[in-house]
């Protein structure tokens, strides 16, 4: 399960809305075929998997991140083909909760298949956080939250400057992450002072490799684009980003919404709308993410400032925080990463729960989820 969990991994950004899904096919303890779901609308992972197998799947066991589909979409059942291939165990992570595909288990049992379900089901829950929580929470996106710090977690020195803080190695994650990201979003100070693209620029290629848990490693992650890539999202209350900044110049080629609160000028909304810029009004944060839900942004990744991320935070807005932490100390008057947190009291602070933990060159990587995902 722990190789078909690093299989899932290279759908990431290729396969949305679908899910990741790994599969490897064993005769005895020996692997004799293994696939994922590369890319939306082509082969699931089950059929790459007994493809591979080339009419070794016989007898044999398939282990499968997801619960193989039962009906009839883009591809055909997979629960028919392991069918076909005389498959006698059926290992699986976590069931599928999506009333259209679910039920192959039940099937499987029902043909005489030996059908085993919850083997490291928490961390196949985790690899497709979004992809349940549109099930299970459909009125908003599903939110991830990443932050570089310096170790006193600051974003940025006294006197403004944040590029970098964190390094190289740190920096290709961040553009891997947003390939498997809807969209990107960040507050009016981070989109005037460091003037970002937001856009995912892949690393040459490099040989396949996989972390020993969580996401993958730089083998992986180099050379990825997204299918679709991400639109950009500003929240700016009062229309006030510059004209001349990047979201704004490259709005035509890569699509960029500005998230306003309902009384920001209307003059300003159309110099914005003749260069190509969306703008949303909403009164509140809830507000804006069920209106960007309601717009097609069913997963977001907010990369800052500091008043968004504690907007966020202080609203229970936040599904998954990803933090980059940098071995550098910025100090007392440096830019605080996170503004305007209500104070909590130990016994009562919310306790978040480790997904992945790993260096990423200097810097570290943790990533939390405010709840455990849950397979079903």
């Amino acid at each position: 399960m722990q190789r078909a969990l690093e299989l899932a991994w290279r759908g990431w950004g290729r396969v949305h809305p679908n899910p990741m899904v790994g599969a490897v096919v064993l005769q005895g303890h020996e692997p004799v075929g293994e696939g994922w779901h590369a890319e939306f609308g082509g082969p699931h992972a089950e059929a790459a998997a007994l493809d591979a197998a080339a009419g070794r799947a016989a007898g044999g066991t398939l282990v499968v991140t997801l619960e193989p589909c039962a009906h009839a979409g883009k591809q055909p059942p997979c629960v028919e083909a392991i069918l076909r291939a005389g498959v006698r165990r059926v290992v699986i992570a976590a069931s599928d909760p999506n009333p259209v595909a679910a039920g192959g288990a039940a099937r499987l049992r029902a043909a005489g298949v030996d059908v085993e379900i919850g083997v490291l089901g928490d961390r196949a829950a985790a690899q497709n956080a979004a992809f349940l929580h549109a099930l299970a929470e459909p009125a908003r996106p599903f939110v991830a939250l990443k932050l570089a710090t310096s170790i006193d977690f600051r974003i940025a020195d006294a006197a403004g400057q944040s590029r970098w803080v964190s390094g190289p190695d740190a920096r290709e994650y961040v553009h891997w992450l947003r390939a498997g990201f809807d969209a990107i979003a960040v507050g009016l100070g981070t989109a005037r002072a460091d003037d970002p693209r937001l856009t995912v620029r892949a690393a040459p290629g490099a040989a396949p490799g996989v972390a020993s848990s969580g996401s993958p490693d730089a083998g992986v992650r180099r050379g990825i684009l997204p299918r679709v890539p991400p639109r950009r999202i500003v929240f700016d209350r009062a229309l006030e980003l510059p004209l001349d900044r990047n979201l704004v110049r490259t709005a035509r080629d890569t699509p960029t919404t500005i998230v306003a609160e309902p009384g920001a000028p209307v003059a300003r909304e159309r110099a914005l709308d003749a260069l190509g810029v969306r703008v949303l009004r909403a009164a509140n944060a809830a507000a804006a993410l069920r209106a960007l839900r309601a717009d097609g942004i069913a997963s977001l990744l907010v990369e800052g400032g500091g008043h968004l991320a504690g907007a966020l935070l202080a609203a229970d807005l936040v599904d998954r925080f990803v933090w980059i932490q940098s071995p550098i100390w910025l100090g007392a008057h440096g830019v605080a990463a996170v503004h305007g947190l209500p104070d909590a009291s130990i016994s009562h602070a919310e306790r978040w729960r480790s997904v992945e933990r790993r260096a990423l060159g200097d810097d570290t990587l943790l990533v939390l989820d405010r709840k455990p995902c849950s397979p079903a």
